[in-house]
């Protein structure tokens, strides 16, 4: 069985046209290009004939049925919310090869002994409420009903608020949340977001460990006053001391840490936000990654310490929340070798590696057997508008997540 690239082309290029104005591809969950993008799919599903169901969140599940009804289902497919700015393959490659798998499946009357379900991630990104993950751990009950309520974007809106408003129904999550032994196995496929496979002219990664990672958002409080009038030894200026922080951060980074270690300050909100208006608060996130739990965990320990002290020095209060987890993920080897044997038959180049981002696939470690499969992204480049894979990266990769499904579906 071979995947269709042109197909495949199609349902990228039509994703990507659900997208807010701007350079790349701007689409977070529960928005009107969330919603077309969604539609899109669904109709696509609707004319394979899959029993679909979408739980309190927004994540979908499209069954197509096995021979044995109570066999436990091989579970595929990533999700197609994006960052602001982003790229047309982030998670939507990963969701249009599953499909594709179901398809070709479908189209030859594969007979699969296990049902296999394509699976739609809501809110992967964090773009909305600056947690990750947030549709898988809802899947999984790591995030609970009452914990939607308390995951805000920086309106103010929550997560529990905009799934109801986008028609869903976030009340009923408990009873779509997955079960042990209701999974025989769960792949991923994505842009690699790196430059590994590109520089070994390799077409398929066999992702092996999942960096943990950890989300902060620290706050600086001051006092706003008259940028002209107030003299600069009476000041209490948050800014200055939140840059302080910023700075010592990628010195810890670097120089404390591992040297697996990455962190990164992505989001930064000023208030007042007025040129002439000494800032009254200031906040920013930081983002902490390794596949050494000990690298997470020296960076945030720190940072908590050298906030405190820089605030007491300054007169300023603060305030450091940890707001997103999640763990080192060592994926299944026998599905990782499943992998490798389809990229082996195929004739592909491969390497086994491991990932420095985080995927939806890493939240059902604790109940499945979980392989991640890589593609290479050219230049590295992802979560930029210049995010791009090689058409023939995009067809093997496909042909190995076919492959892959099928063998674990038999």
């Amino acid at each position: 069985m071979e995947t269709n690239i042109d197909r495949i082309k199609r349902d990228l290029e039509n994703l990507a046209k659900f997208t807010a104005e701007g350079e790349g591809i701007t689409r977070f969950s529960y928005s009107e290009h969330d919603r077309l993008a969604r539609n899109y799919l669904l109709d696509e599903i609707t004319r394979l004939g899959l029993h679909v169901t979408i739980d309190g969140v927004g994540n979908i599940r499209a069954r197509l049925d096995g021979s044995d009804s109570d066999a436990p289902a091989v579970m595929a497919g990533s999700h197609i919310d994006s960052v602001l700015h982003g790229g047309k393959y982030d998670g939507a490659l990963g969701t249009v090869a599953a499909l594709e798998a179901i398809r070709v499946m479908s189209e030859q009357k594969f007979d699969n002994t296990h049902p296999v379900d394509l699976v739609i991630f809501s809110e992967e990104e964090g773009s909305n409420f600056g947690s990750t993950l947030a549709g898988s751990k809802a899947m999984v009950g790591k995030y609970t009903v009452e914990d939607l309520k308390t995951l805000k974007n920086p309106e103010g809106r929550s997560m529990y608020d905009m799934a109801k408003d986008a028609g869903f129904d976030p009340d009923a999550m408990p009873q779509y949340v997955l079960k042990p032994g209701e999974l025989k196995a769960m792949l991923e496929l994505h842009v690699e977001q790196s430059v590994v496979l590109e520089n070994e002219k390799a077409s398929i990664g066999v992702v092996e460990a999942i960096a943990g990672m950890k989300t902060l958002k620290l706050t600086f409080g001051g006092v706003a006053n008259h940028a002209g009038a107030t003299p600069m030894t009476l000041r209490q200026d948050p800014m200055v001391g939140a840059a302080t922080v910023i700075v010592e951060i990628e010195k810890l980074v670097k120089n404390t840490a591992l040297s697996t270690t990455v962190g990164t300050v992505g989001r930064i909100y000023c208030r007042p936000n007025v040129p002439n208006i000494i800032p009254g608060e200031v906040v920013f996130t930081l983002d902490v990654r390794d596949v050494n739990t000990k690298g997470i965990e020296i960076v945030v320990s720190e940072t908590e310490k050298m906030a405190a002290k820089l605030a007491k020095e300054r007169g300023l209060e603060h305030q450091v929340e940890l707001i997103g987890e999640s763990p080192v993920v060592v994926l299944d080897e026998k599905v990782a070798d499943v992998v490798e044997n389809a990229a082996r038959k195929k004739g592909y180049e491969y390497r086994r590696m491991n990932s420095g981002a985080v995927h939806d696939c890493a939240m059902l470690a604790g109940l499945t057997s979980v392989g991640l499969i890589f593609v290479p992204s050219i230049q590295g480049r992802s979560h930029v508008p210049e995010e791009n894979t090689h058409e023939e990266d995009i067809r093997k990769g496909c042909d190995v997540m076919l492959e892959t499904v099928a063998t674990l579906a038999k």
